[in-house]
């Protein structure tokens, strides 16, 4: 087995890599910004399993010209299996608010960039007809709200790309899926102390789990599909009255 990771440094993503690396003899392809921290992950995954190789891609992820670049190399490796695509940004709303280049940097992050893997992911996986396609987006893009509405709709946007996705590849046995994590304990949600977050380990196991049987959206903790269904039925006239 074959998988790619894009931001295969996140604290999600590389539990998802464990559990892969524990269920099969897997090929990696690992690929991030932070030439160090992938090594760390791929030296992680071959000590949890002998099973397990790796190749490592450093470069900025935000760069069309790079992404164009590596992919004739990432595409020699092989046939693939599975594509995940989890890298991204917790934009700050405040600073979001005061500064385009904010807005920008997040932007081109979590929007154009995944929608450029996402399309690459498609490319490697069409040649077999067949694997798994999946995404992170977000619990946060599935309503507007005044705390992180530039996040939210920055994964708002990757929910609807997905979308088209799936219909482009409907009656094939290529499946695309969103997911969508309620906050998780990893070094993207240092800042929000004192809530309540899911382990990294266990939403992963869900991911993992949701992935295998090519579910169109993911939500972990599965709780998070009844949380948001509730919050998006809210009347506009009540929810813009909440602060959250």
């Amino acid at each position: 087995m074959r998988i790619l990771i894009v931001g295969a440094t996140s604290g999600i993503a590389k539990e998802c890599s464990r559990i892969w690396a524990k269920q099969n003899e897997v090929d990696f392809v690992l690929v991030g910004r932070n030439q160090k921290a992938l090594d760390d992950v791929a030296a992680d995954l071959r000590v949890r399993s002998k099973r397990a190789s790796t190749h490592v891609f450093a470069f900025d992820l935000a760069s069309a010209d790079e992404v164009a670049a590596h992919e004739p190399e990432i595409a020699s490796i092989g046939e693939y299996n599975i594509v995940l695509i989890a890298q991204g940004e917790l934009t700050d709303q405040s600073a979001a608010q005061e500064s385009v280049r904010v807005i920008a940097k997040s932007l081109q992050l979590n929007v154009t960039s995944v929608a450029m893997f996402l399309e690459l992911g498609a490319r490697l996986l069409e040649p077999t007809g067949r694997g798994n396609l999946a995404v992170f987006g977000s619990v946060a893009g599935d309503r507007g709200r005044r705390s992180n509405y530039t996040y939210g709709a920055a994964k708002a946007f990757i929910a609807s790309y997905v979308q088209g996705m799936q219909h482009r590849f409907a009656g094939t046995e290529i499946k695309v899926t969103t997911v969508k994590p309620g906050p998780t304990a990893t070094a993207m949600t240092t800042a929000m102390a004192g809530r309540k977050l899911a382990p990294a380990d266990a939403v992963a196991a869900e991911i993992v789990s949701g992935i295998k049987k090519g579910k169109p959206v993911i939500y972990a903790p599965g709780l998070w599909r009844a949380i948001m269904l509730v919050i998006r039925f809210i009347p506009t006239r009540i929810f813009n009255k909440l602060n959250f």
